[in-house]
């Protein structure tokens, strides 16, 4: 077994020297054949993009190399030796560390103890806290992310949480660093500066492998792009050889003429009129908006604007200071005097709110699909008589939906822990179609999807609005807000900034207002 510093760099006669091979590597779970002899390469010093669809092996593939799984059969070459990595720790002694999607800290512990959690810092037979707290900043500093050592990591937001995860992989000096969606909690500063260090390590030797569902992400840092479908690989290409219909071929194994999709907009009367919206802890300051039946309302700006907390307000998830909000012609909270915001009342007038984060506040991952499409919805007559479920109901109408939703597989009694993001994402947008909504608030509705599942929710966005429904979408994807909405509405660090009509709606004028205007 090779320990981190033993064996050199294998050549792939490129020039550069080949880092990792991968060789006709499987990987069989109960009932599923997840990798199949899979090939795979990384040379020193490059951005190795691993794309497909969920479910397509990729996290599979990185957790074998990161120590979390063992393969089935194959072979791993790392520095030129074949090695048997057996669990994380192991996979970091030898040089490999990986920055996962799902976070892996523990909620109660501060952030240095995080970072040093299994390798703590030592003074004979004590704890070093001393110097544990420096090596902490050091790292923090280096990789400029503002964060306090001490601070309990329970508290910090959701990006603050993958600023320490990338932290975490960055305590040891690896070889090889796997990224797993990284940028997805992260604000463009944030994004900036991570892009800027992985040039830094590119050019320190370090091979990165990097998994993304965004396009313009590949093409800003990636240089190779490895396609893998149902488990196989499928093809290498190059970056530069790499346009977004040759990807989605490749990722999809057909044709995808059109990723978003046209809507006819035909507004109508106002559902949801906010007026003054301030909330508790100051991160929504005194905004106005409205939408309309049939039309696509489109909420833009960084992570950390505000965008967010508008849409859960109206569904009585944030604490509010002042303002005013009606929905459906009643007024439904008005500071000093009304409130009659809730989920379930919400739910009971016709607003349905996706949250961005569906592991957390969307589903129970331990329940199966017909549970999770019924659960918000049992006290309907469709799934229950007051005193008994309806499970004949239940599996008549879940099933039904999961056609339409096109989820893989289509096991409604298959927990939703086993399926991939993309069909969990599809379970949460497909629970509303059970209910009667008049207004469909999604959250990031495609946060880690590849681009075949979000085509299917895109085109489910498409009916609902073209039945007569108003959707407001909340995204930080500037490819979403500039096709999708007839209206859109840009906020920055909790202030609304503009209103743009579907005319107006393009890159150049979305992005003047996303950061800080330059005084003259």
């Amino acid at each position: 077994m090779v320990q981190g510093s033993g064996g050199s760099p294998e050549s792939d006669g490129s020039g550069a020297p080949l880092l990792l091979r991968v060789e006709r590597v499987s990987k069989q779970f109960p009932g599923t054949l997840a990798l199949d002899r899979v090939n795979f390469e990384v040379r020193a010093g490059e951005v190795h993009v691993l794309f497909g669809e969920n479910g397509a092996g990729k996290s599979t593939l990185i957790q074998i190399l990161a120590g979390v799984h063992r393969p089935s059969g194959g072979q791993i070459i790392f520095k030129g030796q074949p090695i048997h990595i057996t669990s994380v720790h192991h996979a970091r002694a030898l040089g490999i560390s990986a920055v996962f999607q799902e976070f892996s800290l523990v909620p109660q512990l501060s952030i240095e103890d995080n970072l040093f959690l299994g390798s703590e810092v030592r003074k004979g037979l004590m704890l070093d806290k001393v110097g544990l707290r420096r090596q902490a900043r050091e790292v923090l500093d280096r990789l400029g992310f503002d964060l306090k050592p001490r601070a309990p990591v329970m508290y910090l937001s959701r990006a603050q949480q993958q600023m320490v995860e990338i932290a975490k992989a960055f305590r040891t000096k690896p070889s090889l660093m796997i990224f797993d969606e990284p940028t997805a909690s992260l604000t463009e500063r944030e994004t900036a500066r991570l892009f800027a260090l992985i040039e830094q390590i590119k050019a320190e030797g370090i091979g990165i492998i990097y998994i993304t569902h965004r396009m313009n992400e590949i093409k800003r840092i990636g240089d190779r792009i490895t396609v893998l479908r149902d488990g196989k690989y499928i093809a290498t290409i190059g970056v530069a050889e790499a346009t977004d219909q040759r990807l989605v071929e490749l990722m999809t194994g057909r044709v995808v003429e059109q990723v978003f999709p046209t809507v006819s907009f035909m507004p109508k009367e106002n559902l949801l009129e906010i007026e003054g919206l301030t909330t508790a802890d100051g991160s929504v300051r005194d905004v106005s908006i409205n939408v309309r039946a049939g039309e696509i309302v489109g909420i833009a700006g960084l992570v950390g604007s505000g965008k967010s907390q508008i849409g859960r307000s109206c569904f009585g998830l944030e604490r509010i200071a002042g303002g005013r909000i009606t929905f459906n012609g009643e007024v439904v909270y008005e500071a000093r005097k009304t409130n009659k915001l809730g989920q379930r009342r919400m739910l009971d007038r016709g607003l349905y709110y996706v949250p961005s984060d569906r592991r957390q506040e969307g589903l129970v991952m331990m329940q199966n699909v017909r549970e999770n499409v019924a659960l918000s919805s049992l006290w309907l007559r469709t799934f229950s008589n007051v005193l008994f479920l309806r499970r004949a109901n239940e599996r008549i109408v879940v099933k039904d939906l999961v056609r339409r939703l096109d989820l893989d597989p289509p096991n409604i009694e298959r927990d939703l822990e086993h399926f991939s993001g993309g069909n969990q994402q599809k379970v949460l947008v497909g629970k509303s179609l059970v209910r009667d909504v008049k207004l469909f608030i999604f959250d990031e509705p495609t946060v880690g999807v590849d681009v075949g599942a979000r085509v299917h929710i895109y085109n489910f966005i498409k009916e609902l609005c073209e039945a007569g429904a108003g959707v407001l979408l909340i995204s930080s994807d500037l490819p979403e807000i500039l096709h999708l909405p007839y209206r859109a509405y840009v906020m920055y660090r909790g202030e609304l900034r503009a209103e743009l009509s579907q005319k107006d709606i393009s890159e150049q004028a979305v992005l003047s207002h996303f950061f800080e205007k330059q005084s003259a």
